[in-house]
C-alpha cells in the first residue's frame, strides 16, 4: 500500500507545478535586476516622449535662427549709405550761384532791371541832349558787352562742373550696385536725383545768362533805332535842324 500512496503524491506535485508555470506564462513579462523592475511598454512610451521633446527643441532652434536672420536683414535694410555726394553737389551749385551773382551792371534783380531800362533804354534817355544820348548809347553798349561776358563765364563754370558731376555719378552708381539694404538703395537713388537736380540748375543758369545777354543786345538795338529816329527828327526840324557852317579839311 505504501508505494501506491507515494506515486499519488508525486503525481499531485507534478500537476501543481505545471499549473503554476502556465499561470506565470500568461501574465506580462517583467525582468528584475537587482531590485529594479524593467517594463518594456513604459520604456517605449518614455522613448517616444523624449523624441517628441527633442523635435520641439529643434523647432524652437530653427525659429530662433529665422528670427536672427530676420533681424540681420532688418539691420541691413536700416544701414545708411556710406557714400554721400551732397557736399560736392552743393559746392557746384554755390559756384554757379556765385557766377550769377557777379553779373555786371544789370543784375538778376527786377528792380535793378527796371531802373536800368528807365535810365538808359527808353523815355528821356533817348530824347536828351546830344551828350546825354551819346553817354546812354555807350552805357547800353557796355551793358551788352558785360552780359555776353557774364554768359561766357557761366558757360565756363557749367563746363567745369562736368568733371565733378562725373565723379559723383560714378560713386553713386557703384554705391547703388553694392547696396546691402533697402535704405542704402533708396539713399543712392535720392542722391542720383540730387545730381540730376544740380545739372538742371546749371542748365537753368546757363539759359538765364544767355537769355540775359540776348535780351540786352536786342534792347540795345531797339534803343538805337529809337534814338536814330529822334536824331533824324531833330535834323529835319526847321530852325533847329542842321545848320551849315565852315569846315576846314586841312590845316596849314
Amino acid at each position: 500500500m505504501k508505494p501506491s500512496i507515494l506515486r499519488r503524491a508525486v503525481l499531485a506535485g507534478a500537476i501543481a507545478t505545471s499549473s503554476t508555470i502556465g499561470i506565470t506564462a500568461a501574465t506580462p513579462a517583467h525582468a528584475q535586476f537587482g531590485g529594479i523592475v524593467y517594463d518594456p511598454t513604459n520604456y517605449a512610451q518614455n522613448v517616444l516622449t523624449a523624441a517628441r521633446s527633442l523635435q520641439q527643441i529643434n523647432n524652437q532652434i530653427q525659429q530662433i535662427q529665422q528670427a536672427a536672420t530676420s533681424l540681420t536683414n532688418e539691420a541691413r535694410n536700416l544701414a545708411s549709405l556710406p557714400f554721400s555726394s551732397l557736399q560736392q553737389l552743393q559746392q557746384q551749385v554755390q559756384r554757379t550761384q556765385q557766377l550769377l551773382g557777379e553779373a555786371q551792371r544789370i543784375a538778376y534783380d527786377v528792380q535793378n532791371v527796371q531802373q536800368a531800362f528807365n535810365g538808359r533804354y527808353r523815355g528821356a534817355a533817348l530824347t536828351g541832349t546830344h551828350a546825354q544820348m551819346v553817354a546812354n548809347a555807350n552805357a547800353r553798349w557796355e551793358d551788352s558787352v558785360g552780359a555776353f561776358e557774364d554768359a561766357l563765364r557761366v558757360q565756363a563754370g557749367v563746363v567745369g562742373n562736368i568733371d565733378g558731376t562725373r565723379t559723383a555719378m560714378n560713386g553713386l552708381v557703384s554705391s547703388s550696385q553694392s547696396a546691402t539694404g533697402a535704405l542704402q538703395a533708396a539713399q543712392a537713388g535720392n542722391q542720383l536725383l540730387a545730381l540730376q537736380s544740380q545739372q538742371i540748375a546749371d542748365l537753368t543758369a546757363l539759359v538765364a545768362a544767355q537769355g540775359r545777354a540776348q535780351a540786352l543786345n536786342a534792347a540795345r538795338h531797339t534803343a538805337a533805332e529809337e534814338e536814330g529816329r529822334e536824331r533824324r527828327r531833330r535834323f529835319l526840324t526847321p530852325s533847329t535842324g542842321y545848320q551849315p557852317g565852315n569846315a576846314r579839311m586841312f590845316r596849314d
